[in-house]
């Protein structure tokens, strides 16, 4: 059966509602892999990717491995810029 995109947004907003994707599917009388694939592609589009049906499956694996380092890189910057901020209380700071 062929969904409308306005339907399958709805769905969606249900389950990030709370609602579990069990009890929409119910409701609404549609499949888990069909739910469960839509909030997928919800989620990619949301975080400025494009849908699973639009790659192919190497790029796919690339995309994830590029935002998996980004989250690495994200970290590591995070780390960095405390450090920094530490050290630099420790020069302001006069000694007692």
């Amino acid at each position: 059966m062929k969904y409308s995109e306005e339907f399958k947004q709805d769905a969606v907003a249900l389950v990030r509602a709370g609602a579990t994707q069990r009890e929409v599917c119910r409701d609404l009388g549609i499949s888990k892999s069909a739910m469960s694939k839509w909030v997928a592609d919800a989620d990619r589009r949301d975080a400025g990717l494009p849908v699973a049906k639009d790659v192919t499956p190497g790029e796919d694996a690339q995309i994830r491995e590029l935002m998996h380092r980004n989250r690495l890189l994200e970290q590591e910057n995070e780390v960095l810029r405390r450090a920094a901020a530490y050290l630099s209380q420790i020069h302001i700071t006069p000694p007692k």
